[in-house]
Protein backbone atom coordinates (compact mmCIF):
# COMPACT_ATOMS: atom_id res chain seq x y z
CA UNK A 1 0.00 0.00 0.00
CA UNK A 2 1.41 3.34 -1.01
CA UNK A 3 1.30 6.24 1.41
CA UNK A 4 1.56 9.76 0.09
CA UNK A 5 2.96 12.50 2.28
CA UNK A 6 1.95 16.08 1.75
CA UNK A 7 4.96 18.36 1.66
CA UNK A 8 5.22 20.73 4.61
CA UNK A 9 4.84 24.40 3.69
CA UNK A 10 7.50 27.08 3.89
CA UNK A 11 6.85 29.50 6.75
CA UNK A 12 6.95 32.62 4.59
CA UNK A 13 4.19 31.12 2.41
CA UNK A 14 1.83 31.13 5.39
CA UNK A 15 2.18 34.88 5.93
CA UNK A 16 -0.79 36.58 4.25
CA UNK A 17 -0.60 39.86 2.38
CA UNK A 18 -1.21 42.88 4.61
CA UNK A 19 0.01 41.09 7.73
CA UNK A 20 0.74 43.21 10.82
CA UNK A 21 3.90 42.28 12.71
CA UNK A 22 3.64 43.14 16.42
CA UNK A 23 7.09 42.07 17.65
CA UNK A 24 10.43 43.05 16.12
CA UNK A 25 13.64 44.88 16.86
CA UNK A 26 14.01 47.20 13.89
CA UNK A 27 14.97 50.51 15.47
CA UNK A 28 18.70 51.02 14.91
CA UNK A 29 21.26 51.08 17.71
CA UNK A 30 18.79 50.82 20.55
CA UNK A 31 18.97 47.16 21.61
CA UNK A 32 20.19 43.80 20.30
CA UNK A 33 18.33 44.18 17.01
CA UNK A 34 19.25 46.40 14.07
CA UNK A 35 22.59 48.09 14.71
CA UNK A 36 22.48 50.70 11.96
CA UNK A 37 19.80 52.28 9.81
CA UNK A 38 21.17 50.18 6.95
CA UNK A 39 20.16 47.10 8.96
CA UNK A 40 16.74 48.61 9.63
CA UNK A 41 16.18 49.29 5.94
CA UNK A 42 17.28 45.83 4.83
CA UNK A 43 15.21 44.01 7.47
CA UNK A 44 12.11 46.12 6.82
CA UNK A 45 12.33 45.53 3.07
CA UNK A 46 12.79 41.80 3.63
CA UNK A 47 9.75 41.63 5.90
CA UNK A 48 7.72 43.51 3.32
CA UNK A 49 8.68 40.89 0.74
CA UNK A 50 7.36 38.20 3.09
CA UNK A 51 3.98 39.95 3.21
CA UNK A 52 4.17 42.29 6.20
CA UNK A 53 2.65 45.69 5.48
CA UNK A 54 2.45 47.26 8.94
CA UNK A 55 5.02 47.24 11.72
CA UNK A 56 4.80 47.59 15.48
CA UNK A 57 8.44 47.38 16.48
CA UNK A 58 9.24 46.60 20.11
CA UNK A 59 12.69 47.48 21.46
CA UNK A 60 13.66 45.94 24.77
CA UNK A 61 13.37 47.79 28.04
CA UNK A 62 15.57 45.86 30.48
CA UNK A 63 17.08 47.54 33.51
CA UNK A 64 20.92 47.71 33.42
CA UNK A 65 20.95 46.08 29.96
CA UNK A 66 18.77 48.17 27.65
CA UNK A 67 17.80 51.19 29.73
CA UNK A 68 15.64 52.66 26.99
CA UNK A 69 13.23 55.36 28.04
CA UNK A 70 9.92 55.97 26.34
CA UNK A 71 11.22 59.30 25.09
CA UNK A 72 14.32 57.71 23.56
CA UNK A 73 12.26 55.06 21.80
CA UNK A 74 9.77 57.55 20.36
CA UNK A 75 12.56 59.87 19.22
CA UNK A 76 14.38 56.99 17.52
CA UNK A 77 11.15 55.89 15.89
CA UNK A 78 10.50 59.39 14.53
CA UNK A 79 13.95 59.70 12.96
CA UNK A 80 13.74 56.16 11.60
CA UNK A 81 10.40 56.84 9.90
CA UNK A 82 11.90 59.91 8.22
CA UNK A 83 14.82 57.85 6.90
CA UNK A 84 12.50 55.07 5.73
CA UNK A 85 10.42 57.61 3.82
CA UNK A 86 13.59 58.87 2.12
CA UNK A 87 13.98 55.29 0.90
CA UNK A 88 10.38 55.12 -0.39
CA UNK A 89 9.02 53.10 2.55
CA UNK A 90 5.85 54.72 3.81
CA UNK A 91 4.14 51.79 5.54
CA UNK A 92 2.52 52.28 8.96
CA UNK A 93 5.38 52.01 11.46
CA UNK A 94 4.73 52.27 15.19
CA UNK A 95 7.02 51.85 18.19
CA UNK A 96 5.90 50.07 21.32
CA UNK A 97 8.24 48.20 23.69
CA UNK A 98 9.01 44.73 24.99
CA UNK A 99 9.13 45.07 28.76
CA UNK A 100 11.00 42.69 31.03
CA UNK A 101 8.75 42.03 34.02
CA UNK A 102 10.87 43.14 36.98
CA UNK A 103 10.75 45.71 39.78
CA UNK A 104 11.63 48.51 37.38
CA UNK A 105 8.70 47.55 35.17
CA UNK A 106 6.33 47.85 38.13
CA UNK A 107 7.60 51.36 38.84
CA UNK A 108 7.11 52.24 35.18
CA UNK A 109 3.49 51.22 34.86
CA UNK A 110 2.63 52.67 38.25
CA UNK A 111 3.99 56.09 37.32
CA UNK A 112 3.97 56.35 33.50
CA UNK A 113 1.87 55.36 30.54
CA UNK A 114 3.39 52.34 28.82
CA UNK A 115 4.22 52.09 25.12
CA UNK A 116 1.51 49.68 24.04
CA UNK A 117 0.92 47.58 20.95
CA UNK A 118 -2.58 49.02 20.72
CA UNK A 119 -4.88 50.61 23.26
CA UNK A 120 -3.97 48.89 26.56
CA UNK A 121 -2.24 45.78 25.12
CA UNK A 122 1.36 45.66 26.36
CA UNK A 123 4.11 43.25 25.28
CA UNK A 124 5.94 41.66 28.23
CA UNK A 125 8.65 39.06 28.64
CA UNK A 126 10.52 37.17 31.36
CA UNK A 127 14.12 36.23 31.88
CA UNK A 128 15.06 33.00 30.10
CA UNK A 129 16.68 31.80 33.33
CA UNK A 130 13.68 31.89 35.66
CA UNK A 131 10.35 33.68 36.10
CA UNK A 132 10.20 36.71 38.40
CA UNK A 133 9.52 35.78 42.02
CA UNK A 134 6.54 38.13 42.13
CA UNK A 135 5.27 37.18 38.67
CA UNK A 136 1.60 36.83 39.51
CA UNK A 137 1.63 39.92 41.69
CA UNK A 138 3.11 41.87 38.78
CA UNK A 139 0.50 40.53 36.36
CA UNK A 140 -2.31 41.37 38.78
CA UNK A 141 -1.07 44.89 39.43
CA UNK A 142 -0.51 45.46 35.70
CA UNK A 143 -4.13 44.60 34.99
CA UNK A 144 -5.36 46.71 37.91
CA UNK A 145 -3.46 49.59 36.25
CA UNK A 146 -5.60 48.99 33.16
CA UNK A 147 -3.30 46.96 30.89
CA UNK A 148 -3.68 43.61 29.13
CA UNK A 149 -0.42 41.61 29.17
CA UNK A 150 0.66 39.95 25.93
CA UNK A 151 3.39 37.48 26.88
CA UNK A 152 6.12 37.24 24.24
CA UNK A 153 7.31 33.78 23.15
CA UNK A 154 6.06 31.65 26.09
CA UNK A 155 7.41 28.59 24.28
CA UNK A 156 10.96 29.82 24.84
CA UNK A 157 10.82 29.72 28.65
CA UNK A 158 12.41 26.32 29.19
CA UNK A 159 11.59 26.28 32.91
CA UNK A 160 7.92 25.74 31.98
CA UNK A 161 8.45 22.86 29.54
CA UNK A 162 8.16 20.14 32.16
CA UNK A 163 5.20 21.71 33.93
CA UNK A 164 2.53 22.51 31.36
CA UNK A 165 0.13 23.55 34.13
CA UNK A 166 2.19 26.72 34.54
CA UNK A 167 1.05 27.79 31.07
CA UNK A 168 -2.55 27.21 32.12
CA UNK A 169 -1.95 29.25 35.24
CA UNK A 170 -0.55 32.14 33.16
CA UNK A 171 -3.63 32.08 30.97
CA UNK A 172 -5.90 32.10 33.99
CA UNK A 173 -3.91 35.06 35.31
CA UNK A 174 -4.93 37.06 32.25
CA UNK A 175 -1.95 36.63 29.91
CA UNK A 176 -2.45 36.50 26.17
CA UNK A 177 0.25 34.46 24.41
CA UNK A 178 2.30 35.67 21.43
CA UNK A 179 4.04 32.98 19.40
CA UNK A 180 7.43 33.61 17.83
CA UNK A 181 6.89 32.45 14.26
CA UNK A 182 10.37 30.98 13.96
CA UNK A 183 9.52 28.54 16.75
CA UNK A 184 7.48 26.50 14.25
CA UNK A 185 10.48 25.86 11.97
CA UNK A 186 12.84 24.69 14.72
CA UNK A 187 14.97 27.82 14.75
CA UNK A 188 15.26 27.78 18.56
CA UNK A 189 15.50 23.99 18.83
CA UNK A 190 13.30 20.90 18.56
CA UNK A 191 12.15 21.10 22.19
CA UNK A 192 10.74 24.57 21.67
CA UNK A 193 8.97 23.48 18.48
CA UNK A 194 7.43 20.56 20.40
CA UNK A 195 6.03 22.76 23.18
CA UNK A 196 4.87 25.25 20.55
CA UNK A 197 2.78 22.55 18.91
CA UNK A 198 1.26 21.57 22.25
CA UNK A 199 0.33 25.18 23.00
CA UNK A 200 -1.13 25.61 19.52
CA UNK A 201 -3.19 22.44 19.79
CA UNK A 202 -4.69 23.69 23.04
CA UNK A 203 -5.57 27.04 21.44
CA UNK A 204 -3.40 29.00 23.83
CA UNK A 205 -1.83 31.45 21.39
CA UNK A 206 -3.72 34.60 20.48
CA UNK A 207 -1.15 36.42 18.32
CA UNK A 208 2.15 35.88 16.51
CA UNK A 209 5.28 37.96 15.98
CA UNK A 210 8.43 37.73 13.90
CA UNK A 211 10.78 38.84 16.71
CA UNK A 212 13.21 39.70 13.93
CA UNK A 213 16.58 40.99 15.09
CA UNK A 214 18.91 40.23 12.17
CA UNK A 215 19.35 38.60 8.76
CA UNK A 216 19.46 35.03 10.10
CA UNK A 217 15.89 35.45 11.31
CA UNK A 218 14.80 36.57 7.85
CA UNK A 219 16.51 33.56 6.25
CA UNK A 220 14.70 31.18 8.61
CA UNK A 221 11.36 32.19 7.11
CA UNK A 222 12.37 30.04 4.13
CA UNK A 223 12.39 26.89 6.27
CA UNK A 224 9.58 24.34 6.40
CA UNK A 225 6.98 24.47 9.15
CA UNK A 226 7.39 21.48 11.46
CA UNK A 227 3.78 21.10 12.61
CA UNK A 228 1.22 18.36 12.00
CA UNK A 229 -1.77 20.71 12.10
CA UNK A 230 -1.53 24.18 10.57
CA UNK A 231 -5.02 25.38 11.47
CA UNK A 232 -4.23 26.82 14.95
CA UNK A 233 -1.16 28.60 13.55
CA UNK A 234 -3.14 30.13 10.71
CA UNK A 235 -5.78 31.30 13.17
CA UNK A 236 -3.19 33.02 15.39
CA UNK A 237 -1.61 34.67 12.32
CA UNK A 238 -5.02 35.97 11.23
CA UNK A 239 -5.68 37.41 14.70
CA UNK A 240 -2.90 39.97 14.17
CA UNK A 241 -5.32 41.99 12.04
CA UNK A 242 -6.64 43.27 15.36
CA UNK A 243 -3.58 45.54 15.53
CA UNK A 244 -4.12 47.17 12.13
CA UNK A 245 -2.65 50.67 12.08
CA UNK A 246 -3.52 52.01 8.65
Amino acid sequence: MLTFFKSKPILRDLIPDYHIDIHSHLLPGIDDGARTFGDTLRLTQALQEIGISEFITTPHIIQHVWDNTHEQILEKKATTVIELEKNSITVPFKAAAEYLMDDQFVKLFESHDLLTLKDNYVLVEMSYINPPIQLYSILFDLQVAGYIPVLAHPERYLFYHNNFNEYLKLKRAGCLFQLNLLSVVGYYGAGITKITEQLLQKGMYTYVGSDVHHDNHITAFKQKVNLKDLAPLKEAIANNQFFKLG
